[in-house]
């Protein structure tokens, strides 16, 4: 047998390992990198051992590759509270089969790109506060088996593409915001099995195709209609807490609801095309009758409730009014991520100048804290305005912060109403950097104030009255005229600013970042 020098010996171990560390797929590797990236608070160190530096990503924690150590097969990262988003880049990690981040407090959406990992399993992304609705895309994914999704803070409706997981047994929707009639699809021509799901041999779209699913809770969202016949064998448990029309009576009150007819799903119909069509039919329809039902009681139980009881301190919008979050990361990385340009074409866009002008120079401070600073000010021949300026260097603001702040910004735009909180526009520019929310401004404090404070804790009756009436108005637009809806589940008295006439204005800035409270409020 041939012997080897030292030397022979040390090119041979150097040739298997520069082969292992190039086997691992370059897209992947930037894939992972990317999610960390993502991620702005790691209070636990999970992700400590994420080293860019390290070409064999197989060994950081919450990863399992393959045999041949160049794909990733598993990511687990459950129960660490990470803060931070889901980047779309997962999308490049074809090889995936199992999705785990249970269990933290990721924010923004679910990327769609997430449609793209064909042998993903398990998709867990429970427990955490998404928002936003659930891809249709994940419809291609029909290899999975189990996808949890509760807890978070998901709207829309369900996607009927949902109804092409064939092989799935799990589905977790419950403690959403999630709206709409449950996707059944086509009742015909259906046999039993041995689940007590129906089968059938159409082409079926909607939750009744999935024949092989065991567990499925729809719990405390707000579904409207009647349980579908094919998911009549799971227990009542899965459907409590909604807007449903059957005997259940563990249902949500008519008033939570919004008093809306049951929702019909019809088949061929995109969820954008029927939720256009279902603001139409809204549009055209009488007033409902909770709405006089609602004024005349809050006088009386939901009046001294809300009033008393439910504005006992809580000052979250206050005490916190910022929107900033501490990323530590370079400027370039804002490059990595795609921000649509058009997103905000529709809204005002102010200048510092004007701004500055309106402001004094920006002397005229009405509130402050670590992060943000709030000035009041006069446009010129206009209103008076509340001027967010969001204190925050360059370098430390990223792509995901500027396409969640677009996102967030086009979201308030589209509220009007008298008795919510207009977003006049904002003010975008780079030198010096500046990110800046121009509201209406409300002249007489918050309702907080008034029920607490010295001599405004004189509130009349009628007034008071007036307030809960405005207040219900403003939550009927945003839940049932508003397409597609602010659902809120969580209110204050420091989130309710009053006019000179106490005309009561629901803060729509706390309402949209209620849904990521680590954020705001």
């Amino acid at each position: 047998m041939r012997s080897y020098s030292s030397l022979e010996l040390l090119f041979v171990l150097s040739g298997v390992l520069f082969a292992t560390c190039n086997a691992f797929a370059t897209n992947e590797f930037w894939a992972l990198t990317t999610f960390k990236e993502a991620i702005y608070e790691d209070p636990h160190l999970v992700l400590s051992n994420w080293n860019a530096l390290d070409a064999d990503p197989c060994h950081w924690t919450g990863i399992a590759c393959s045999d041949a150590r160049d794909r990733v097969l598993k990511i687990n990262i459950s129960g660490s509270s990470l803060k931070g988003f889901l980047a779309p880049e997962l999308g490049l990690l074809t090889y995936l089969q199992e999705l785990i981040l249970h269990g933290n407090n990721l924010i923004g959406i679910i990327p769609k790109e997430l449609g793209l990992l064909k042998r993903l399993k398990i998709l867990d992304l429970g427990t955490n506060q998404l928002t936003g609705p659930i891809p249709p895309e994940i419809g291609n994914l029909t290899g999975l088996v189990k996808i949890n999704l509760q807890s978070n803070g998901l709207t829309g409706r369900l996607p009927a593409e949902l109804g092409n997981l064939i092989s799935l047994e799990e589905l977790h929707l419950d403690r959403n915001r999630l709206q709409g009639a449950v996707p059944a699809g086509s009742n015909s021509g259906y046999t039993a099995n041995i689940h007590g799901m129906y089968a059938s041999s159409a082409n079926l779209t909607g939750l009744c195709h999935l024949s092989q699913l065991k567990v499925a809770d729809f719990s405390y969202n707000f579904f409207v209609g009647s349980i579908p016949k094919c998911l009549e064998y799971l227990p009542s448990t899965s459907f409590q807490g909604n807007c449903l029309q059957n005997k259940d009576p563990k249902q949500r009150a008519t008033t939570l609801c919004g008093g809306a007819p049951p929702a019909r799903t019809r088949a061929g119909l995109s969820p954008k095309h029927q939720a256009a069509e279902d603001v139409s039919k809204h549009q055209s329809a009488s007033r409902p009758a909770w709405l006089l039902t609602l004024e005349i009681v809050t006088g009386t139980m939901v009046g001294v409730l809300f009033l008393v009881a439910g504005f006992t301190g809580l000052q979250r919008c206050k005490s916190k009014p910022s929107i900033i979050i501490p990323w530590k990361k370079s400027a370039s990385e804002k490059d990595h991520i795609y921000i649509d340009s058009e997103i905000l074409k529709d809204v005002v866009r102010f200048s510092r100048q004007e701004l500055e002008v309106a402001c004094e120079d920006f002397s005229n401070i009405i509130g402050s804290s670590p992060d943000s600073l709030v000035y009041k000010g006069t446009m010129k021949g206009g209103p008076e305005i509340a001027v967010i300026s969001l204190c925050i260097k360059e370098e430390h603001w990223t792509g995901y912060l500027e396409l969640y702040f677009q996102r967030e910004v086009a979201d308030l735009a589209r509220i009007n109403h008298e008795n919510t909180g207009k977003l006049l526009g904002y003010c975008r520019e780079s030198s010096p950097f500046t990110r800046m929310l121009v509201f209406d401004y409300a002249s007489n404090g918050t309702l907080y104030e008034h029920l607490h404070y010295g001599e405004r804790c004189q509130v009349s009756w009628t007034r008071r009255m007036k307030i809960v009436i405005g207040i219900a108005r403003g939550l009927k637009y945003l839940h049932t005229e508003l397409g597609p809806p602010f659902t809120i589940s969580e209110l204050n008295s420091s989130a309710v600013y009053l006019t000179e006439d106490f005309s009561p204005k629901v803060s729509p800035l706390c309402l949209s970042f209620l849904l990521v409270s680590s954020i705001i409020c």
